[in-house]
């Protein structure tokens, strides 16, 4: 409660009531589902959990010291009423599994579904996409970066292209030994999930939990492959050294961008450089189309040379008539 009044009073306030939101669609704010309404992914919650919340918050949540506390449920309605009046969240009914749609009805009742409108401040949503705008032009722009940035964004690729490939080696082997003893074991399990955020998907770091029944004969016929493959390595050492030395020179060739190369290093060096024709090229260039104007009149001259042969002939044929 505030010094003058109740929380319902000081919530009269829109400036108050987006600092509400703001709380609600924290991280620190009761959970949302989410669905599609009207073609557009939303968020929604049921009346009852929002007010059980607003009323008694979830062990460990900080509420914001400026927002006074609702100390009954009456007034934890009487502000989610003036949420739907004032277009925070509007009133929805399901019609399937994971969709919505807007309800006619405007009232708040704790049975009924709400989704969230208030999306909160989109300072960092803009900053977001300028970013990304200005990230694609640059990348339209690689052909005329400096030479030292394009080293740089290769190298830079390079190094997160191996780094993925053995952090999921490490989490197969990893899950491989522990899964052989019978249980399965994963080293940040939630790495790959496209529906979690940035943060959420580093929790928890490793999970584990027992196999499901019937996976022995598996089990063992795994840790018989792997036991014929640490016996290869160890008896054939030549073979596997060079395997290894074959991964190594992989590695190197990647880096020094020779791995799919057709270029000479002359022309890597100059790629950046306009391609003017030297001298030399011109003056072969003008011997060439001389070469090709003496062959012209060549041709030319013999021609003139039939047609005055047959002329002839036929001033003899003349004569003789």
């Amino acid at each position: 409660m505030t010094e003058n009044g109740t929380s319902k009073d000081f919530y009269d306030d829109d400036k108050h009531l987006m600092k509400l939101c703001d709380f609600l669609r924290s991280t620190e704010g009761p959970p949302v589902r989410e669905a599609i309404e009207m073609d557009k992914r939303v968020y929604y919650i049921k009346g009852e959990k929002l007010v059980n919340f607003m009323v008694e918050p979830k062990k460990g949540t900080k509420w914001p010291k400026e927002l006074p506390k609702f100390k009954t449920r009456q007034d934890a309605i009487a502000t989610c009423k003036e949420l739907c009046s004032r277009q925070f969240m509007h009133r929805s009914e399901k019609v399937a599994k994971g969709e919505l749609e807007v309800s006619r009805v405007r009232d708040f009742d704790e049975s009924a579904y709400f989704t969230w409108i208030y999306e909160g401040n989109k300072k960092f949503s803009h900053l977001m996409t300028t970013c990304l705008i200005i990230g694609f032009l640059c990348c339209t722009c690689f052909p005329i970066w400096p030479n030292f940035l394009k080293v740089f964004v290769w190298y830079m690729s390079v190094s997160l292209l191996i780094f993925i490939f053995f952090l999921i080696t490490f989490r197969a082997t990893i899950f491989l030994f522990v899964w052989i003893i019978g249980y399965e074991c994963w080293f940040l399990p939630n790495l790959f999930d496209e529906t979690l955020g940035f943060c959420e998907s580093f929790v928890p770091v490793i999970s584990i939990e027992k196999t499901k029944e019937g996976q022995l004969m598996y089990r063992i016929g795994v840790f018989v492959a792997f036991s014929s493959f640490c016996y290869w390595a160890v008896t054939q050492p030549s073979e596997f050294d060079g395997f290894k030395q074959g991964q190594v020179d992989f590695i190197k060739d990647l880096y020094a961008g020779t791995l799919l190369s057709d270029m000479s290093q002359k022309d890597k060096d100059n790629i950046d450089k306009l391609k003017m024709p030297s001298l030399e090229d011109l003056l072969k260039k003008l011997d060439s189309e001389d070469e090709e104007e003496k062959e012209l009149s060549e041709e030319e001259a013999a021609e003139a040379l039939l047609d005055s042969l047959v002329e002839d002939e036929e001033d003899i044929e003349d004569d003789e008539e």
